[in-house]
């Protein structure tokens, strides 16, 4: 089974993520999201298998969301998907991808659901 995580070492909860995975067995894709930004297709795609919008992946309390002006209300769905893409912080983490779905592991045993 293939498995990503868009990872950021500097998170607790990302940490636990990958180390819930690596317990399992499982030797994910590690993406430094920060390094490696996902591109905004891929950041759609993401939001698709998560079945959620733009602001529900985004985190809202970093300083780029409002120096971007991402908060006014009447920005559309791929506005907001070209800021995350362009300021990959606001990206809310850690993201698993797996068996065609997609979790946030907040917690980290969110992610179980779809292995």
């Amino acid at each position: 089974m293939a498995v990503k995580i868009y990872h950021n070492p500097r998170c607790t909860k990302s940490r636990q993520t990958l180390q819930l995975l690596k317990d399992r067995g499982i030797e994910p894709e590690v993406i430094e999201y920060l390094k490696t930004p996902p591109s905004a297709a891929e950041l759609a795609d993401i939001m698709d298998k998560l079945g959620i919008e733009p602001r529900a992946l985004m985190r809202k309390q970093e300083a780029e969301y409002k120096a971007n002006g991402l908060e006014n209300s009447a920005l559309d769905k791929q506005s907001l998907i070209n800021g995350m893409a362009a300021n990959p912080i606001l990206i809310e983490r850690p993201i698993v991808l797996a068996n065609g779905k997609a979790a946030i592991g907040r917690p980290p045993e969110n992610v179980l659901g779809i292995l």
